[in-house]
């Protein structure tokens, strides 16, 4: 069945004591997928992190900017994604051609793959103004370490999930996720309501790979959420030729010459993104020059 379209939805819940979020990624990952040719255990751990930043990204303000990186001790190494207020997301993992057997329910082992270690959520405010918070990584599946995270770095109660099903093709089939908020002011109860709804439903993936969308897994999530508004997301980057350039005609001399002269020119490339720019002997020797000037 065809996936619905990539879109992130948020509402209120619980009469206003809370708040919602879901998300279909699956052209988002499959774009990232696509581009850094990620294997399938790199393709979920990746593709579950981009779904929970789009929706974090729904807190920000303006031109503020979200990161949130994942160190773990496993074979991917790190996973860093940074996400914006408008729906959009880029990211990569170290290794992206990491290959291990199925866990114990028979699914990719993201935990394994990913390992122990501590994950960061840092917010940019756009004014050379960085906020970070981190928490311990507890089972490496992603979507439970975001919601310890919550609990401990921003002491906001939550439930977290986030899915990604990759085909035999390496292709993927359906991703998105889920996120789940009380509010201060929240009711003793409400915790229990929100655990007795999540108990009863089924995965993400398996939501998610029938069609449904964005605003139909949110009215899973609570059928009485109160819609505030619809995002478009998708995978794009902000890096350019030029910006590279700029970076680049500061390095030493040295380094420059050794471009010129051994490589014949420099090819950078962006981690985010794969994009590749090639600055050619001239260009060099125009930096060069300006250094010296």
């Amino acid at each position: 069945m065809k996936s619905a379209p990539d879109q992130l939805v948020r509402a209120t819940i619980l009469n206003g004591r809370g708040r919602a979020l879901a998300c279909v990624t699956t052209n988002v990952v499959n774009e990232m997928q696509g581009r850094h040719h990620t294997w399938p255990v790199a393709t979920a751990a990746l593709g579950r992190t981009a779904s929970i930043a789009l929706m974090m990204g729904q807190q920000l303000k303006n031109e503020e900017r979200l990161t949130l990186r994942i160190d773990g001790d496993g074979p991917l190494g790190r996973i860093l994604v940074d996400a914006d207020a408008f729906g959009n997301v880029r990211g990569y993992v170290d290794n992206p051609f990491v290959d291990l057997p199925a866990n114990s329910k028979g699914k990719l082992d993201v935990g394994r793959a990913v390992g122990r270690g501590t994950l960061y959520v840092t917010r940019d405010t756009g004014l050379r103004d960085y906020y970070t918070g981190s928490a311990a990584i507890q089972t490496g599946e992603i979507a439970d370490d975001f919601t310890y995270y919550f609990a401990v770095s921003e002491q906001t109660p939550s439930a977290v999930g986030a899915g990604v099903l990759v085909g035999t093709d390496n292709r993927v089939i359906c991703a998105g996720g889920f996120l789940l908020q009380l509010l201060p002011g929240h009711e003793e109860n409400d915790i229990e309501k929100l655990e007795e709804r999540l108990s009863s439903m089924q995965s993400v993936t398996d939501i998610l790979q029938t069609g449904k969308s964005a605003e139909e897994l949110l009215y899973l999530l609570d059928p009485d959420a109160h819609l505030l508004n619809r995002v478009a997301v998708q995978f794009a980057c902000n890096c350019s030729r030029e910006r590279f350039a700029a970076a680049m005609k500061n390095l030493d001399v040295s380094e420059l010459r050794s471009m010129m002269e051994e490589d014949k020119g420099a090819e950078a490339v962006c981690h985010f993104c794969a994009a590749k720019y090639f600055f050619g002997v001239e260009e060099i020797e125009g930096w060069i020059a300006e250094q010296q000037s």
